[in-house]
């Protein structure tokens, strides 16, 4: 443990992974919590392989990364949500075709300029070389965000939970809709390098499914998630250190293991309650 923190110390580039790693697990728990309660987790896993394509075009281009990521989110979102209402096509079978049908374009294009090494990067994430240009994007993206929310806190609460009402109400649940799409796309787009597009879902998903477990609020659920968001950075950037395995699955391990233990915990909690109240029936 000492060691790790004096590398940290005399290397820069494990303090931007730390840093990153830290700041995309907060931002993500916060908004993955927006996604579950909305049922868009599949979305959410659509989004982060349908950004492929506009990586691939940025390396291609010689862009900004973010650029060309946060302009295919955002169309994949537009795109799922034209086949759902023009056409009698399933929510969930227009996302599997539009994130599969972009993810493949973005395969191609990726295999034809040659870059085996930026595609591992990509689908897996690679925290260590997270420029120093890259690590305060993600920090300004995610505190953008996080005050975006608190915001507009009340109106994402309404349209989340009872959008009917919030249309009766004057609030646009469409327009909301498509905003957390936009927030949910900028989160993909900074946990690029952090975890990948294979997991990025995994961070999103897992400590806001975590959270759930043990919350009665969203403004608790959120509190909660972001702090296991940022649990399992930390903690999953450090045992691949110690173990040299990659920090982007550890990350997920890690805050899967946060899930096992919250679920077997309430599993527990829940059959001795169950006990208690058949022995106190029958004693009386």
């Amino acid at each position: 443990m000492f060691d790790f923190f004096s590398q940290i110390l005399h290397y820069p580039f494990l303090s931007r992974a730390l840093t990153t790693a830290a700041v995309v697990g907060i931002v993500s728990g916060i908004v993955g919590c927006l996604i579950v309660l909305r049922g868009l987790s599949l979305m959410g896993d659509a989004m982060s392989h349908a950004v492929l394509p506009g990586v691939a075009l940025s390396y291609l281009l010689n862009i900004p990364m973010f650029i060309g990521a946060l302009i295919t989110g955002l169309l994949t979102s537009v795109l799922i949500g034209t086949i759902t209402t023009r056409s009698k096509t399933k929510n969930d079978a227009a996302i599997g075709i539009a994130f599969t049908c972009l993810f493949s374009i973005g395969v191609i294009i990726i295999s034809l300029i040659q870059t085996s090494t930026n595609l591992y990067s990509i689908l897996f994430g690679n925290i260590l070389t997270v420029s120093r240009e890259a690590m305060w994007t993600s920090i300004i993206i995610s505190c953008c965000v996080v005050v975006f929310i608190i915001i507009c806190y009340q109106p994402l609460k309404i349209t989340t939970f009872d959008p009917v009402f919030s249309q009766m109400n004057g609030t646009n649940p469409t327009f909301w809709h498509y905003t957390v799409m936009l927030l949910l796309a900028l989160i993909t787009v900074i946990s690029l390098q952090t975890v990948g597009i294979i997991l990025v879902v995994a961070l999103l998903i897992t400590p806001a499914s975590s959270a759930y477990l043990i919350s009665k609020s969203l403004h608790q659920m959120m509190i909660y998630s972001a702090l296991f968001g940022l649990v399992s950075a930390l903690v999953g950037i450090y045992l691949s250190y110690v173990f040299n395995v990659p920090s982007g699955a550890c990350i997920v391990i890690c805050a899967s293991m946060i899930y096992a233990t919250l679920f077997i915990s309430q599993q527990f909690n829940l059959n001795r309650t169950k006990q208690k109240y058949y022995n106190n029936s029958f004693n009386q």
